[in-house]
């Protein structure tokens, strides 16, 4: 079974080194390649987690003086 990958090609890290595009971890990313299908499911999920909690988050605003 063939796993699309989630990148939407908005690749930009965090200080967490996790994807802000598709909620991927860097090791993910870099593992996704050669990884089994098995794998990639699980990757996808979790990535999908990432990204669900990290826009759950507020976000900072900065104040102009």
């Amino acid at each position: 079974m063939e796993v699309k990958s989630p990148c939407i090609n908005v690749c930009t890290l965090d200080p967490a080194n996790v994807c802000l595009g598709c909620g991927r971890h860097i090791d993910e990313i870099a593992a996704w390649s050669s990884a089994s299908s098995e794998l990639k499911l699980r990757i996808v999920d979790a990535a999908r987690r990432r990204l669900a909690a990290l826009q759950a988050q507020p976000t900072k605003q900065v104040l102009k003086q």
